[in-house]
């Protein structure tokens, strides 16, 4: 068990104002395997006090300086990488060597990705008369999800250390363990007191107060479309910066002549990737009517190879659902498709067979599936793909922009420029072409209810940054 008691706030481990505590359910068992404090107010006014008055002196460092703490925290990640893997296994119910190479090793890549960028920061240049530089925005409020936690987290770490900024974290409470471990990396880091600090707690409590304190200079959130509004909406009065990397419900394009076998089975692979559990995972399919039986058969195929078990079952490819509530929301979605007349050509709401225990969902897909139904338009959050055909190009492109999200895509094509064409018409914020490998250097957000903002690379560190004109 990973029972923990404390916050870190200033550089120490000190025991909580609000009462209470969270149990950590593991997915696969349904048993708890830890627990945190409940955090409340008080708590984040003491963390956010302690962000302020760190704020100044670690503003002044040097880029050196900020860059070798973050070259620390990236070797102390991969020293560790094992052990918050299997903890993230446990806490999420991913895979464990998926969670290892995935939950871990994409946040050690993105905190090395930040080493060299604090030099970015005395860049000045001159405009006119006028000298313009670039200072910390300041103390900054972080509310991360439980999907990819780790990655989550350093996602916004990283670029705020290397700008100058201060932090008060609160993970989420269905995955805020390896948040623990991360504060124990921070502290043997060697880190000054109350540049980072970590409270956990309800959101209504603990991430409302971030919101709405004063001293918080910027919030930065990932989440759902519905918790982004609520945040901005509470953050307004203090006209704080808000950036936002919220829900996708994103298409991947199919082309005429494109190869379907391997077009259509990287997609369902892709989905079935931490159980559907990713905001930018590509859940509608689209392609030409003509070719759609074809699709149909190779879609089946490769979701019923999908080997789904616990996260510690060897030979596991898909773990659970996070929890008994996420598992109960894809399975009502599954069923309103199936009333809404799609055709369910694999999977299903019941539990995958040999399976008793657990919030398990098979991998599941639908055909026949028109844009405007419900699990065309609306976020699942799971293991579910939407096959829709079309009859031209720019019907396609039609589709694939008919939704109030715009995080991700994907267009598949015999001819790369043609994709390429293609995917510029798309309104996301980022799209991937004939099966381009992710890059943790470009800059990662969305369009419309996707959010505001950019995270990772040089367009994240900007989010982070205040510019200031000198008129000289």
């Amino acid at each position: 068990m990973n029972n923990y008691e404390k916050f870190y706030i200033n550089g120490e481990w000190v025991a909580p104002r609000g009462k209470g505590t969270i149990q950590v359910i593991d997915p696969t068992t349904e048993q708890s395997c830890g627990s945190v404090p409940s955090g409340n107010a008080a708590d984040v006014d003491a963390a956010v006090a302690a962000a302020k008055a760190a704020f100044p002196a670690w503003a002044a460092t040097s880029a050196a300086q900020r860059s070798a703490f973050i070259g620390q925290l990236t070797a102390k990640l991969d020293e560790r990488k094992e052990e918050l893997g299997a903890l993230i296994a446990q806490e999420l119910g991913m895979p464990v060597g998926w969670s290892i190479a995935v939950q871990v090793g994409l946040p050690t890549g993105v905190m090395a990705s930040y080493i060299p960028l604090p030099a970015e920061m005395d860049k000045e240049e001159i405009v006119g008369n006028s000298l313009v530089i670039k200072e910390p925005v300041g103390v900054c409020g972080f509310i991360t999800p439980w999907n990819y936690p780790l990655h989550q987290i350093v996602g916004k770490v990283a670029p705020a250390l290397a700008a100058g900024c201060t932090m008060v974290l609160k993970p989420s409470s269905e995955t805020p363990l390896n948040a623990f471990v991360f504060a124990e990396i921070i502290h043997e880091a060697g880190l000054p007191p109350g540049v980072f600090n970590l409270v956990t707690g309800a959101g209504r409590v603990v991430g409302e107060a971030l919101a709405t304190h004063k001293d918080v200079d910027m919030l930065s959130i990932t989440g759902s479309t519905e918790a982004g509004i609520r945040v901005a909406e509470l953050a307004a009065p203090t006209v704080k910066r808000v950036t936002q990397e919220l829900g996708g419900k994103s298409a991947c394009i199919v082309l005429d002549g494109a190869d379907l076998n391997t077009a259509v089975g990287s997609t369902v692979m892709g989905l079935s990737m931490n159980t559907g559990q990713t905001c930018a995972a590509l859940t509608r399919l689209l392609v030409p009517r003509a070719s759609l039986d074809q699709v149909v058969a190779i879609a089946r195929a490769a979701a019923e190879s999908i080997v789904v078990g616990g996260a510690f079952e060897e030979g596991a490819a898909m773990g659970p659902m996070v929890s008994k509530q996420q598992q109960e929301t894809v399975r009502k979605y599954i069923r309103a498709g199936i009333k809404e007349g799609a055709t369910l050509i694999a999977g299903g709401p019941d539990m995958p067979p040999g399976k008793s225990e657990g919030f398990f969902v098979p991998m599941t897909v639908f055909s026949n599936v028109t844009n405007d139904m419900s699990i065309a338009q609306e976020e699942i959050f799971g293991p579910v793909l939407s096959i829709i055909a079309y009859d031209s190009q720019q019907e396609a492109i039609a589709i694939a922009n008919d939704s109030p999200f715009g995080l991700s895509g994907a267009v598949w094509a015999a001819d790369k420029e043609q994709a390429t064409r293609v995917a510029r018409q798309i309104r996301t914020g980022q799209v991937t072409v004939n099966g381009g490998a992710f890059n943790l250097t470009a800059p990662f957000g969305g369009y419309k209810q996707s959010g505001n903002g950019r995270e990772l690379g040089a367009q994240g560190l900007h989010e982070f940054i205040e510019i200031k004109s000198l008129q000289l």
